[in-house]
């Protein structure tokens, strides 16, 4: 059981990069024009990082806790999916957003 634990939570970091990536590569597609494109391609990942780091990180400087933190997850980790989904990748969305449920359910359930 302590293996899928470990698992589990690299599952969770890879989620977490994986936001990153998405949300970059959606500002790379959305945007019209190179300067729009980089601005949004590289703005909105570190935005998100940034929120991340400032309440959900396990370091975060004002960490949320309890059903706040549980819809601040499903915002972050859910703005992927609906990206990918805008950008016409709905089968990619679908499976990021079933992992990402799997995931945060096992989260919750063994209490990381």
């Amino acid at each position: 059981m302590e293996g899928l634990k470990v698992i589990n939570l690299g599952v969770r970091f890879l989620l977490e990069i994986l936001v990153l990536v998405i949300l970059g590569y959606w500002g790379f597609r959305v945007s019209q024009g190179t300067v729009m494109k980089i601005i949004v391609g590289i703005g909105s990942p570190l935005l998100v990082a940034v929120i991340w780091g400032m309440f959900g990180a396990p370091k975060a400087s004002y960490p949320l806790s309890g059903f706040s933190f549980l819809l601040f997850e499903i915002v972050i980790f859910g703005l992927p999916a609906v990206a990918l989904f805008f950008i016409e990748k709905q089968s990619l969305a679908y499976s990021y957003g079933v992992i990402v449920v799997i995931n945060l359910v096992l989260m919750k359930i063994w209490h990381q």
